[in-house]
């Protein structure tokens, strides 16, 4: 099965917009790991799975002219408006191609090398993180965000939440991917040979907008895949209304999935 057949949410210009107020919802806690994990002007950085490119547009503006950032994600779609905005910005050092992980080797003159959300959709995550560590040169710096969805939480409870990370877990899973990755990243990394490890933890959490936003929006663009998977047109009816009802209630406080960040070095 190729990563474009196991990825459940719906890509292509919808997805983009999806990517866009996800990118939002992150930025803070993205910035955060960046900062931490210490990109410097000059740097060559590498995003894979870059989608829409707004992390790939950070790392630029982070590198400035003596740096580059090439963005690959398997969405020509995506890749094709990443171009455009990256024409628009005026960011003259970053790259765009369309790549499948499946036939992709990692360019070796790269000293950044991040992933966000990219790891849980793959039935062999630590198997890029070991490409990583054997094509990156050494000193190299590894970057990952990934999902732990079983963080998603409302106060008050709401059902149809919690039916909405079941399915998904479940159609996940059934592609070859973990929705509740995250808190094996620092494992993974360790097991890649990667060194001097780094973990942090960010959970976006709202009462208006936001990740609320969000995650009606992305139960919508994952109903394709659950319709087939065999969820019944009237319950995944039923809980995009109730789910959407519980988002746009102000008086209701709506948590994410826990996100975990982990970065290290390759060795040497």
């Amino acid at each position: 099965m190729r990563l474009q057949d196991r990825y459940a949410i719906r890509g292509g210009a919808p997805g983009r917009e999806r990517l866009r107020l996800l990118s939002g919802v992150m930025q803070a806690g993205t910035e955060a790991l960046l900062d931490a994990a210490g990109i410097r002007v000059g740097d060559r950085c590498l995003d894979i799975g870059c989608g829409g490119g707004d992390v790939a547009f950070e790392l630029a503006r982070r590198v400035g002219p003596t740096g580059h950032v090439l963005g690959i994600d398997l969405d020509a779609d995506k890749i094709e408006l990443a171009r455009g905005e990256a024409a628009a910005l005026g960011l003259c050092n970053i790259t765009f191609e369309v790549r499948d992980l499946g036939d992709w080797t990692p360019p070796g003159d790269c000293n950044v090398a991040y992933a966000r959300f990219l790891l849980s959709h793959l039935s062999a995550p630590g198997g890029l993180l070991k490409d990583l560590a054997r094509h990156l040169p050494a000193g190299a710096l590894v970057i990952a965000e990934d999902v732990d969805f079983r963080g998603h939480f409302a106060e008050p409870p709401c059902p149809a939440l919690d039916r909405y990370v079941q399915l998904y877990a479940e159609t996940s899973n059934k592609r070859g991917g973990n929705a509740c990755l995250g808190p094996r990243l620092p494992a993974l990394m360790r097991d890649a040979g990667l060194e001097d490890l780094h973990v942090s933890l960010h959970q976006p959490v709202a009462m208006d907008g936001g990740i609320k936003a969000l995650t009606a929006m992305t139960f919508d663009l994952v109903a394709d895949a659950l319709r087939a998977d065999g969820v019944p047109d009237e319950e995944l009816q039923a809980v995009s209304r109730q789910l959407r009802a519980c988002m746009e209630d102000p008086r209701t406080l709506h948590g994410g999935p826990r996100v975990f960040q982990c970065w290290g070095r390759v060795p040497g």
